[in-house]
């Protein structure tokens, strides 16, 4: 599966911004979806996870009650609502997908990524 992820830019802290990540390929709804972020000098971190059918969801625990991951597969995308942005959250936002996994938050459960989209929240 091909992923495209888009939606980032230059927000105030406090901003909201919704990325979406674009799949093509095999069936969308074949896969198990994931938002990660790197900021610059650090690891990629886990943001959120989302199930095939889009019933259950998974998140990190700084992203809980801001964040909100959802995935249309009527239209091969995923979302991810950010609220309440803060500086920290500034980062190249990653969407990937996997077959399964036994470990959402895990990098190595994931197959596919797509090429990133920056979000830059200022102070």
């Amino acid at each position: 599966v091909q992923l495209q992820a888009s939606g980032g830019g230059l927000v105030q802290a406090g901003d909201s911004l919704r990325l979406s990540c674009a799949a093509s390929g095999r069936t969308f709804s074949s896969y198990v979806m994931g938002w990660f972020r790197q900021a610059p000098g650090k690891e990629r971190e886990f943001v959120a996870a989302i199930t095939f059918g889009g019933g259950r969801t998974y998140y990190a625990d700084s992203m809980k009650g801001r964040f909100t991951i959802s995935r249309d597969n009527t239209k091969n995308t995923m979302y991810l609502q950010m609220n309440s942005l803060k500086p920290e959250d500034t980062a190249v936002y990653y969407c990937a997908a996997g077959e399964r996994w036994l470990v959402p938050s895990s990098t190595t459960e994931y197959g596919s990524w797509g090429q990133g989209t920056l979000v830059t929240v200022s102070s």
